[in-house]
């Protein structure tokens, strides 16, 4: 199922407009308040076609190819955890969390799942790319905006979600410190990754070892 790029949906209410990334400065104030159309004018290269906001930090594509396989990453994860959204207590059907952000949101299928789930949480997803569905719950909106950046949220989070970023962080020390300055006291926060790092079952592969793949 591809994401719906009729338009991008940043759709703030009036009690969330204070949501948003200070970096983007005055001059831009949000891009959860508009979008200008440069974000639009996406890059294309070798048929297939690029954020334009904050162009190179995110080097895959973002088009409908790119929507499916996100969207199919998005189904295997519900495979593996028995059709949950995931295995931290805010997932529970009664957990009543208020203030949900879902980081790298994609094509925002995961944000509008647990908005459906939890429509007593006011669920936000980021993303560089305004790739996300058109049709969402009254309770989910989305930013576009750069997670590198300074975090300037008006008020912490009760669950940060976070999934496949593993290529996206250069910094993983600073990126966690941002997570962990906008949890609320008792929040909870879910990181979802694969290991890249080469391993063995009979540990003939050391840690300190240098492997190539032939």
């Amino acid at each position: 199922m591809a994401a719906n790029n009729d338009g991008p949906i940043v759709a703030p209410d009036e009690g969330v407009q204070d949501d948003r990334d200070s970096s983007m400065g005055d001059d831009a104030t949000s891009s959860a308040a508009s979008l200008s159309s440069s974000i639009l004018d996406f890059r294309h290269e070798n048929g297939r076609t690029y954020h334009a906001y904050k162009d190179g930090k995110y080097h895959l594509p973002n088009d409908e190819r790119e929507d499916d396989r996100l969207d199919s990453q998005h189904n295997l994860f519900l495979l593996t955890f028995d059709n949950k959204l995931g295995l931290s207590p805010p997932n529970l059907p009664d957990s009543k969390v208020k203030r949900v952000l879902d980081l790298g949101t994609g094509t925002g299928i995961w944000a509008i799942e647990f908005g459906v789930d939890h429509p007593e949480a006011e669920v936000i997803g980021v993303d560089l790319s305004p790739i996300q569905f058109s049709l969402v719950p009254p309770n989910v909106r989305f930013h576009i905006d750069d997670i590198h950046e300074q975090w300037e949220f008006s008020e912490p989070f009760d669950y940060i979600h976070s999934r496949m970023m593993n290529f996206s962080i250069p910094n993983w020390p600073e990126y966690l410190n941002k997570i962990y300055k906008n949890l609320a006291p008792g929040g909870y926060v879910e990181i979802q990754e694969i290991d890249v790092m080469m391993k063995s079952d009979d540990v003939t592969l050391g840690n300190d070892d240098n492997h190539e793949v032939e």
